[in-house]
């Protein structure tokens, strides 16, 4: 057994899973990584926010663009607003600090115009993609980052709920959009969260062209969240997938994100 042996065994709910012989503090940081639900008062610094939009900003970023910004809410009656719109998630109330992460067109729209150059590209569904993916690509990084620091996070795609509601109550101009949340604190010893397993890399890494043959993966997967649930005292209804596939059924299964296209195009997004 190697000595990240227990890291995998984690990740991966018990399921056999090869181990490789390599490992470092950043692949083992990575590996530990939980969703926290339960946080202490105690205040994140303006320090280590700091730290964590730097290492947001070391992220990749297409054609160095940087569409994305986040906004930093530690107001409590803010907070308070974000988690009513978020399906009155409870720990955005009791996180010290929420980051809402934002694809951001608004600033490039500003540049050009500036520069008096038109900027008809940023109503196309690409420049919304490639900011939705530098969104997500800087707030992991900043997540890691504050793992690193002993902080502890949450995402909260429940922003997308009410983008709206969201983008009025924090200002955000024409062409901003909420993409998520993140709650950010330090974790709550007495609830502690614990590490959740991911599907077998057999069901996700494909080899030259992709194969559907994932049913083993899937069932062992199935018997090792069902474990997990067990564990946790979780009451869910079902294995991961009937739970995930209750999670597609319809419009109605998607908190109100089924509107998502008209929002986005109220928000100043084109989308052609």
């Amino acid at each position: 057994m190697t000595a990240h042996q227990p890291l995998y065994d984690s990740r991966y709910g018990g399921m056999a899973q090869a181990v490789p012989d390599i490992s470092t503090p950043v692949i083992d940081q990575l590996m530990t990584h939980r969703s926290v639900r339960a946080f202490r008062a105690d205040a994140v610094s303006d320090a280590q926010l700091s730290a964590m939009i730097a290492a947001a900003q070391s992220a990749a970023s297409s054609s160095n663009l940087q569409v994305w910004s986040v906004v930093a809410v530690r107001d409590q009656a803010v907070r308070d607003q974000l988690a009513e719109f978020a399906g009155n998630q409870a720990h955005i109330r009791q996180a010290p600090l929420q980051l809402v992460w934002l694809a951001d067109l608004s600033r490039l729209e500003r540049v050009a115009a500036a520069e008096g150059r038109p900027s008809d590209a940023l109503d196309y569904t690409e420049m919304f993609l490639t900011a939705v993916i530098d969104a997500a690509l800087a707030a992991q990084n900043a997540v890691a980052a504050a793992e690193s620091m002993g902080l502890a996070t949450v995402y909260i795609g429940g922003m997308r709920n009410r983008p709206e509601d969201v983008a009025r109550v924090l200002k955000l101009p024409p062409k901003t959009f909420a993409v998520f949340g993140m709650c950010v604190g330090h974790e709550d010893d007495a609830r502690p969260a614990s590490v959740k397993p991911r599907l077998p890399q057999s069901a996700v890494l494909h080899h030259e062209s992709y194969s559907t043959e994932q049913d083993d993966a899937v069932a062992a997967y199935n018997a090792a969240m069902a474990r997990f649930y067990e564990a946790q005292k979780m009451d869910v209804k079902g294995n991961w997938s009937i739970h995930s596939a209750k999670r597609v059924a319809g419009p109605a299964s998607l908190s109100g994100r089924d509107r998502l296209v008209d929002a986005l195009k109220a928000l100043g997004f084109s989308l052609k």
